[in-house]
């Protein structure tokens, strides 16, 4: 049985399918996520995979009100909400992947997501 993505076939006899789990290692910052997409394009991956979620669907208040220091503020839900990227940062991802000849795609948490 044979899969293809992107136009890489993947088959008893092909090479290993990389995909470098970038998750939220970019800590909300975007230059981050590029150095990541490059470096894992530098090693040969063959994909980057990120994580999505939607902080209010995913996270009760409790959670997100919950005290935890983080360069991003006090609670729980700064920290959640200062490592989440948008559609914009997304975006910016497509470009920055396909500059870099890389597929790249996110695990979702939630259906919003």
């Amino acid at each position: 049985m044979n899969l293809n993505i992107d136009n890489f076939e993947i088959n008893e006899n092909s090479k290993v399918y990389i995909i470098a789990e970038i998750g939220i290692n970019h800590n909300g910052d975007i230059n981050i996520a590029k150095k990541l997409i490059e470096a894992s394009a530098l090693a040969n991956c063959q994909a980057v995979k990120f994580q999505k979620r939607t902080i209010d669907v995913v996270y009760s208040p409790d959670e997100l009100r919950a005290l935890r220091n983080s360069p991003y503020g006090e609670t729980n839900g700064d920290l959640k909400y200062g490592l989440e990227f948008g559609k914009e940062e997304y975006g910016e991802i497509d470009s920055f992947s396909k500059k870099n000849n890389i597929i790249w795609f996110a695990s979702c948490w939630d259906e919003q997501s």
